[in-house]
């Protein structure tokens, strides 16, 4: 309710109030063209029927656009022949602009542009000074009434695109969720359903033999044990794919293994991204997973430099190594690595460059923005 009672809404900005100005100013044409006091009222019905009609012709559909369309323009070709005031003609090409049926559009942007072309070339001809004076705002207006329909179906247009859009992508989402769903559920069922099945198997069975053959029951009892440790153990692998790894804990890891496996970490002090999906996030840590696991593999290296640029595009991670440096049969990714590292950068737009210069150099390249 309190909507409906605002004049002005907050997002109009200044447009309002020339709307308000072109809403006065047939009154000023009124009095100054008129020759008596018959036309002054003739002048001020038309005007108070035009702004009535003009509020109308918003709140019909179908057939009364039509209707109400024509009294617009009947009403503004009198009123630029009787008092030289074609300004009218901007509102009724902003109200065209906003008609929805294609073919209600150009059928009446044609005949509002043909009769107001009518109307302009009539008072060029009857050479009206007052007339002439207006001329290079006429012109103005013409462009709009040439323009504004176009401007506004068409920015309507594709706002209603950009709702359908926004649909989809709600739609995608839930599809994308439930899928998400059933593949955690064929998850646990794969994971957990055959190896509970089997646990509940064994545990019967070491039950019943338990007085008959203690030696077999225990041996049960330690396949048992060994199922669940591997079905816990494929649960949290499970769950950390999930969630996603973070740079910060995957950091972590590095620090660990590279200390365990006698090699100095060289980085920078703050080793954070900022404003980078979880996604995004994801994929870097997997390189730098893939990345570490090579130079411990594969290097022979003492130390290990792992930097991070980031900037308005693109994100940088730099792993740099002083090994014995990449050899063909690597940099073809058989058995190093490098292969997923470029599948995973493939798949985000990113880009894998490998330098050969006292070591290796890996250098990977993550857009800011994902297409």
């Amino acid at each position: 309710m309190r909507n409906r009672l605002m004049l002005f809404q907050k997002n109009w900005g200044i447009s309002p109030y020339a709307w308000t100005v072109f809403s006065i100013l047939p009154f000023y044409f009124i009095f100054q063209q008129s020759t008596s006091t018959n036309e002054i009222i003739i002048g001020i019905i038309l005007v108070a029927l035009f702004f009535t009609s003009f509020r109308f012709a918003f709140m019909s559909k179908k057939w009364p656009v039509y209707l109400w369309t024509s009294i617009l323009i009947g009403i503004s070709i009198t009123m630029t022949i009787m008092f030289q005031f074609v300004y009218l003609a901007f509102f009724i090409a902003y109200y065209n602009g906003n008609i929805k049926n294609r073919v209600a559009f150009f059928t009446l942007y044609i005949i509002h542009l043909v009769l107001t072309i009518g109307a302009i070339n009539y008072n060029i001809i009857l050479q009206d000074p007052f007339f002439l004076k207006q001329i290079p705002f006429i012109i103005i207006i013409f462009i709009g009434v040439i323009l504004l329909p176009f401007n506004i179906y068409n920015r309507k247009k594709q706002g209603q695109l950009e709702e359908q859009l926004e649909d989809a992508n709600k739609r995608i989402a839930e599809l994308v969720k439930q899928e998400e769903r059933q593949r955690i559920a064929r998850d646990l069922h794969d994971t957990l359903g055959q190896k509970l099945s089997l646990i509940g198997l064994k545990s019967d069975l070491a039950r019943k033999l338990v007085y008959k053959d203690p030696e077999q029951a225990r041996e049960e009892l330690n396949d048992v044990q060994q199922t669940a440790r591997t079905a816990l153990n494929e649960v949290r692998k499970m769950v950390s794919q999930m969630r996603g790894i973070r740079l910060k804990e995957e950091m972590v890891r590095v620090r660990q293994l590279l200390k365990a496996a006698e090699i100095q970490l060289i980085e920078d002090p703050d080793m954070s991204v900022t404003n980078v999906s979880l996604f995004l996030e994801n994929i870097l840590s997997m390189c730098l997973k893939e990345s570490i696991t090579n130079v411990v593999k594969h290097s022979q290296a003492t130390t290990c430099e792992i930097r991070f640029e980031q900037s308005m595009n693109e994100i940088r991670l730099f792993v740099k190594d002083n090994g014995i440096g990449i050899t063909e049969e690597d940099e073809h990714g058989k058995g190093s690595g490098l292969a997923g590292i470029k599948e995973r950068l493939d798949f985000v737009n990113g880009t894998l460059e490998i330098l050969a210069n006292n070591g290796t150099t890996l250098v990977m390249r993550i857009p800011s923005i994902v297409k």
